[in-house]
This record gives C-alpha cells, sequence and structure tokens, in this order.
C-alpha cells in the first residue's frame, strides 16, 4: 500500500472505515492509472472488555480512533491536493449492535457476542418456536452468537436498554449514525441478525412478534451503495471534513471481502468457484442468484446471507484462526511470545495430525484459557496431549483446512455443481502453510488474495455508490487489474483421507 497516496492519485478518494473483531483501520482508496490503490491511514486495536461477567466493546473507544483517523485523511486530502474526498462509510463484523432511545441516545453497554449471558438462548428461543420454523423464516445457520439469540437475552435480563430503546442499530450502522445522525440499517448485515427473510429481505413479522420485538425498531434494510447522509457539524468540528457523503458499504466485512475476490461473473446458479474469507472467523461459501431454503441446508446448517445487490452467500461460519491467535494469547500469559511467523514455522515441522482440533467445538468459543481447553478436548476425544507448542500450532491450522474439505463437500451438494478453485482473501492469505494444507485437504486449486479485501470491496462499493463505477463485474476486473494473488496446487492429497475420517467422527 502506498503511503503517498495524495501525491499520486488525481480525482475522487473514498475512506473505508473497516473495524474486525480485533483491530481498525482507516483506509483512503483510490484509482490512478486503472488501478485502485490504498493507503492505510491509521490502524488501532480493538479488544473486548470483560466488566463483571460481561464483555463488551469499547465503542467510545473505537470511534475516538475512527475520528482521529478521519482527520489524519482530511490533513492529507486537504484543498491543496489533486484528490479530493468523495466519500466515507464503515464495515465491521456481524451480529453485534446498539439501542439507541427516543432521545437519539446510546443507551446500555454494547455487548461482544461472545458475552457469557447469551448462552442457552438458541435452545430457550426454540422453546417457543421450532428450529425448523426459524430456519424456514430466516434461512440462517443455527448459531448462539446470533442477534436473535442476543435480544432474547437482553430481553430476559432486564436490560434497561431493551426497556427503552426506541431504534436498533448494527455495529456498522451505530458508527453511520455518529457520522451522519441518520439511524439505518443496512441489508448485508441486516441479514446476520436470524430476523430477516431471505426470500422478501424484510424483517420476519412471525419472529419479532413470537419473541415480543418490537417491529418499529427494524427500519426496511438499506441496500449497500446507498448514499445515508453526509457529515454531520459536530463530525465536521472534529475531523475537517465537511460536507462529505456517507455511504453504506457492505457493511458486513464479509459481503464487503466477497464483493473483491478477483473472480470472473457475478452470482452464478451453478458456481465453479468458492471462497473463503479468512481471519479471526472463516466464512466459507459461494454466491447464488437465489437463498437455498431447503430441508439439506437446514440439516447442514449453512446460511443464506446477503449479498450486494440482490445476490445471497450461502455459506459456514467456521471458527476460523481464533484458536491459532489464542494459543499465541495464552503463551504471552505464560511469558513466551513467539510471532506469527515463528508459530507457522514450528507448525510446519510439527508431526501431521497427532492432533485433530474441531475449530468449532462450542468448548473453543471463548475459553479462558485457550491451551488448557486444548488439553481437555483431546483428553474427552481419546486423543494424546499435545507434546509441544509446533503441535498445538499445527492442529489449529489442520482443523481449519480439514473443516474447509467437509464444508466443500456440503457446498456442492447444495448447488449442485463442482467447484474446481478456492479464493482464500483476507489476512489469513498470508498464511503460506494454511492456504496449502487447504489445496491438499481439498484437492482444489487455491488462489490466495486480496489480503486487504475487506476494505477494497468497502471502497469498491462507495465507488458503485457515487458513480465512479457501474457495476459489480466492473469493480471485480478492477480488483483483479489492481492486486497479486498466489496460486496453490494440490500436493499428496491421499494423505489427508485417513484424517479427514478421523475429523468427521469428530
Amino acid at each position: 500500500m502506498s503511503d503517498t497516496l495524495a501525491t499520486e492519485l488525481r480525482g475522487p478518494v473514498h475512506l473505508a472505515v473497516d473495524l474486525g473483531a480485533s483491530s481498525g483501520r482507516v483506509i483512503a482508496g483510490g484509482v490512478r492509472d486503472g488501478k485502485v490503490q490504498l493507503a492505510e491511514i491509521w490502524r488501532f486495536e480493538n479488544q473486548p472488555i470483560r466488566m463483571q461477567q460481561d464483555l463488551l466493546w469499547n465503542h467510545l473507544g473505537l470511534w475516538q480512533n475512527i475520528t482521529h483517523g478521519l482527520r489524519l485523511a482530511a490533513d492529507q486530502f486537504d484543498a491543496t491536493s489533486a484528490a479530493q474526498i468523495a466519500s466515507v462509510g464503515v464495515d465491521t463484523w456481524g451480529v453485534d449492535f446498539g439501542l439507541l432511545d427516543e432521545h437519539d441516545q446510546l443507551i446500555s453497554p454494547v455487548r461482544c457476542y461472545r458475552d457469557p449471558r447469551n448462552q442457552g438462548m438458541m435452545d430457550t428461543a426454540m422453546q417457543r418456536v421450532s428450529r425448523e420454523e426459524i430456519f424456514a423464516e430466516t434461512g440462517l445457520q443455527f448459531m448462539e452468537i446470533n442477534t436473535l439469540y442476543q435480544l432474547l437475552a437482553a430481553k430476559q435480563a432486564g436490560d434497561v436498554g431493551f426497556r427503552n430503546a426506541t431504534s436498533f442499530l448494527m455495529m456498522a450502522d451505530l458508527f453511520h449514525w455518529m457520522l451522519s445522525g441518520e439511524r439505518t440499517v443496512e441489508a448485508t448485515n441486516a441479514s446476520t441478525t436470524q430476523l430477516l427473510s431471505p426470500v422478501t429481505r424484510t424483517w420476519s413479522e412471525k419472529l419479532l412478534g413470537e419473541f415480543g420485538l418490537p417491529s418499529a425498531w427494524f427500519p426496511p434494510p438499506t441496500p449497500a451503495g446507498t448514499q445515508i447522509g453526509v457529515v454531520q457539524e459536530s463530525v465536521a468540528e472534529a475531523t475537517g471534513l465537511r460536507d462529505v457523503p456517507v455511504v453504506a458499504p457492505a457493511t458486513h466485512d464479509t459481503a464487503s471481502a466477497v464483493l473483491s475476490v478477483p473472480a470472473s461473473g457475478f452470482a452464478p446458479a451453478r458456481p465453479d468457484w468458492c471462497y473463503i474469507s479468512s481471519g479471526t472467523w472463516s466464512l466459507m461459501g459461494v454466491e447464488l442468484p437465489e437463498p437455498k431454503i431447503t430441508p439439506l441446508c437446514a440439516e447442514l446448517n449453512f446460511t443464506n446471507e446477503g449479498g450486494v445487490q440482490g445476490s445471497t452467500r450461502l455459506l459456514k461460519n467456521i471458527g476460523g484462526l481464533w484458536i491459532f491467535q489464542q494459543i499465541r494469547a495464552a503463551l504471552q500469559r505464560r511469558g513466551s511470545a513467539p510471532s506469527w511467523a515463528e508459530m507457522v514455522q514450528q507448525a510446519a515441522g510439527a508431526p501431521a495430525f497427532s492432533l485433530l482440533i474441531n475449530p468449532d467445538d462450542a468448548s473453543l468459543l471463548a475459553p479462558t484459557d485457550m491451551i488448557d481447553e486444548i488439553v481437555a478436548l483431546a483428553s474427552r476425544t481419546g486423543q494424546p496431549a499435545p507434546s509441544d507448542n509446533g503441535v498445538l500450532f499445527r492442529a489449529a491450522l489442520e482443523g481449519l483446512a480439514l473443516r474447509y474439505r467437509l464444508t466443500l463437500e456440503s457446498l456442492e451438494r447444495l448447488t449442485q455443481s463442482s467447484i474446481s478453485t478456492i479464493h482464500i482473501v483476507g489476512g489469513g492469505s498470508l498464511n503460506e502453510l494454511l492456504c496449502q494444507m487447504t489445496a491438499d485437504a481439498c484437492n482444489r486449486r487455491v488462489v490466495a488474495g486480496p489480503v486487504e479485501a475487506t476494505a477494497i470491496g468497502n471502497v469498491v462499493m462507495q465507488m458503485i455508490g457515487t458513480g465512479q463505477l457501474s457495476s459489480i463485474e466492473e469493480a471485480r476486473a478492477l480488483v483483479q487489474a489492481s492486486f497479486p494473488t498466489k496460486t496453490y496446487t494440490p500436493q499428496n492429497t491421499q494423505a489427508w483421507d485417513a484424517p479427514a475420517d478421523r475429523f468427521a467422527k469428530l
């Protein structure tokens, strides 16, 4: 990425506020010589805060960092620059939300999806509405972190925010409200709530009524690419951005990442490629023109999330690099701090398949100590305890590759198609060992990159929203021309067959 973007670009610049579950960035993007150019303006950490038994997001700290990054951008692209800021938009992770009251005030803490009070709420919900009915209404994968169960937890706890709310905003919508003063709920993130119909793309009145959730909280979803307002005066004074449009990208980070997949075409009925948006979570799926609300989809627990311009992202949420990250965090607490590169190197040198870990095991969602939990999991599943750190590191990566293999088989069944290429985008595309493991385990060609997929998707959706680009196909062609990729071909695939059978039994 360029650090001298202001001197290199001519024309519109779009500011992508890209918030992930572990870090956030303000990134400037524009076009030069027919290629998208990005510059990281400001980077900051994002860690949930433990307060008593609650796990909360530091939304005020995030807002402080966002406005600081926007101020830096305004300083760089000032009136003397040949490139001018044309829009700003925010993307975040899914499912989490804030609540506003009638006085336009944010009420109650903003909770993290890993908050322990959500535990058991999915079972509670199904005592009122059956699993089959919920799936028929929403087509969504059942996960205890889903917004529906978080709202039920708030209701059951007598949460003051729940009692006094007049508006519901997903995380990106919350920051768009802070930027513009406008209350909207963008469509791709709305689709992660398990309250939205993927067929009508409207809120499920049945589920809102059954669970006592006020329909007035939920405005019609706003399509990605919509200008929802302009930077309000208080933000203009703090940042120096004046009369800058606030344009909603695909606010769910995976929807933005999928938009930047360097593939040909858009939402084919019989896809020959799939994607893995690889980071703390891995989201593996295909892009389709219509949702798959079928018994097989329900049986396989896949999700139909909204994509850009009415498309459907049929996918599976997978635990991702969370385990790998939390092993490192546990080692840091023990006084050891290996680098990511050292962890990958030790994983490469460890014996293969000596410990199999399902990245979606419920015990690994939010353990106090990941290493202790893995040791306990090994004991429960009749496997030997990890002999050294390299075994831990390798098991975290092999478990992901094996999970991808099973998910690929399910995707082909669901779509009745033959998938020949797996596109890995996001930070995980830099992990060469994991990319090769994925090619080997799945026996498919893997194309890795771009790394900054979410920010790229955010920027190009703003370009579409402001008329700089005309279509998704044009955006993808621009991405292909702008960012390098690396291809991995399958090697020694038979070695993965027996471990895959063992893994499936976990």
